[in-house]
């Protein structure tokens, strides 16, 4: 393949601090790979903000192209799975952190971190899903796979006003769960009934609780918050019930107790869709494909460019982001 240049947002340490800005490359300057796709579409993310603000410890190496999600089309591949023009998507594998990832019009990757785009989803739907709906999607089959049913009660989902909240909430009311969406921002209500909630909840209702175990609420969860309500929702599951524990931007700490887990056999799932393997994750996007209505997603989606995007980053890590932000690339 002939060298070219491409535009990118590449991040650099600067008097130790991490500064932003756009740059042109040279496509020989990205990392090793099999398939080199030029991206049409990224997504912002909370990590991403933390990546941008240079918190966490997530960046090991400057300069660094950030950008955890993308999608694009394949313009080389050593590998036979993949061929010029194929529309693929990556999520997770810990692309923009320790591999150069996807806010830029080139990305190199190696093709096992690669989905091929399910029939009737685009790059732009592919991320305004991104790793947030992939997660979200992950959460909803970990419910289901526990066997609750549509009628058992009220499906919790926390966080509902972020991307993977508000995708969350359209998923399982569209499979016909009975979903109460929990929110700090009461401006969302209108917007969370729209996406199929049937109630509204204030976050502060899961407050860390007072008692190890109260009223049996919950026939299941979608914790996107962890902190003081992950507890909150445990001691009120029912019998049964599990809590699909799939964020922490609540805090990463949990203090609780073992009875909801032996008094009413709750069970509390971890959700990772960063490593998670390669047939499950085709499988989640196929069902993110069929299943999340595209008015809806529409609905929760805005769009930015790749020179906008570090004013983003205080805003998505301080909550005030609503829904998703797919970022417009090539």
């Amino acid at each position: 393949m002939p060298v070219e240049d491409f535009k990118a947002l590449v991040l650099e340490q600067v008097d130790g601090k991490v500064v932003a800005g756009i740059k042109r490359l040279s496509t020989d300057s990205l990392p090793e790979g099999d398939v080199t796709v030029a991206v049409s579409h990224s997504d912002l993310n909370y990590k991403d903000g933390l990546i941008l603000k240079g918190m966490g410890g997530l960046v090991r190496s400057y300069p660094h192209v950030p950008g955890i999600d993308f999608a694009g089309t394949v313009v080389e591949s050593r590998l036979p799975d993949f061929k010029p023009g194929d529309a693929v998507i990556l999520t997770g594998w810990r692309v923009g952190e320790t591999h150069w990832g996807g806010f830029a019009e080139r990305a190199r990757v190696r093709g096992d971190w690669l989905v091929k785009m399910p029939q009737g989803l685009d790059a732009f739907h592919a991320m305004a899903l991104g790793t947030a709906g992939l997660t979200a999607m992950l959460a909803v089959m970990a419910i289901e796979e526990a066997g609750v049913a549509r009628d058992a009660g009220e499906v919790l989902v926390t966080g509902a006003s972020g991307g993977l909240g508000g995708v969350a909430v359209a998923l399982l009311a569209r499979l016909g769960y009975t979903v109460a969406a929990a929110t700090g921002r009461a401006a969302s209500a209108d917007r969370l009934r729209a996406l199929g909630a049937a109630s509204v909840i204030e976050r502060t209702e899961l407050a860390a609780p007072s008692r190890p175990m109260l009223s049996a609420r919950w026939a299941a969860c979608v914790d996107a918050v962890g902190g003081a309500a992950l507890p909150a929702v445990l001691a009120g599951t029912r019998y049964g019930g599990v809590v699909a524990a799939c964020g922490n931007a609540g805090g990463n700490e949990l203090s609780t107790t073992v009875l909801p887990f032996i008094l009413r056999g709750v069970r509390l799932v971890g959700i990772d869709s960063v490593m998670c393997p390669k047939p499950r994750r085709e499988a989640a996007w196929q069902r993110l494909a069929r299943e999340m209505p595209r008015d809806l997603l529409d609905s929760l989606t805005s769009t930015t460019t790749l020179e906008k995007l570090p004013g983003l980053a205080d805003r998505i890590l301080a909550g005030q982001t609503d829904g998703r932000v797919v970022v417009a690339i090539g």
